[in-house]
């Protein structure tokens, strides 16, 4: 599982920075803790949930290359070499955490595969793996108002208010991965969506 953001304390709080905030939770839920590992790109730390070791994951690199660090933490976990035909069918066994301005602010959603909708970290996570095939719980974040660029928007620390609301979704978010790990996608995607 892979939360999205951007490294350094100037991005703490951002809107961009929800994905790295579930794996914080996580990781906190599972009385684990985020480390730095030789060879990552990455703070890391695996967790066991239902019996199943993941490995969490917030990339060091800035949003625009998490694919720099995406890369070796799929190799390290070794879902490159299974079975299913390598890093291209990676289907639900690696998640991807981040924010969406297509959705509502504090909606969460859990989708399988697909494009990128201009997010510049599934972009780069995509041109790593060469593969859209994985899982993502999507995160609204809401578009910004006026004429603000999206790039200004996600960085910035929203109002008490939304970030209230961002709050929920975080837990909301780690609910959803925790049920992917457990239940299976399909009735994560089910009982998320359906909800959200």
């Amino acid at each position: 599982m892979v939360g999205l953001g951007n490294p350094g304390s100037e991005f703490a709080g951002t809107r961009h920075n929800v994905g790295a905030e579930v794996a914080a939770l996580l990781v906190e839920r599972h009385r684990g803790r985020l480390r730095a590992e030789k060879g990552l790109h990455a703070l890391a730390c695996t967790v066991s949930i239902d019996g199943r070791s993941v490995l969490v994951a917030v990339p060091q690199t800035y949003m625009n290359e998490s694919g720099i660090a995406v890369r070796p933490l799929v190799r390290r976990s070794g879902l490159e070499d299974s079975d299913q035909g390598g890093d291209r069918h990676l289907g639900a066994r690696l998640i991807v955490v981040h924010d969406e301005l297509d959705l509502p602010s504090g909606r969460v959603k859990v989708k399988a595969g697909g494009g990128s909708a201009g997010h510049n970290g599934l972009k780069s996570i995509e041109h790593h793996l060469h593969t859209r095939d994985y899982l993502r719980v999507r995160i609204g974040i809401g578009k910004p108002r006026g004429r603000q660029p999206g790039a200004d928007y996600v960085l910035e620390r929203p109002g008490s208010a939304e970030r209230a609301e961002l709050a929920v979704a975080v837990g909301e978010a780690t609910d959803a991965v925790e049920a992917i790990v457990s239940k299976g996608a399909g009735e994560a995607m089910n009982r998320v969506n359906a909800t959200s």
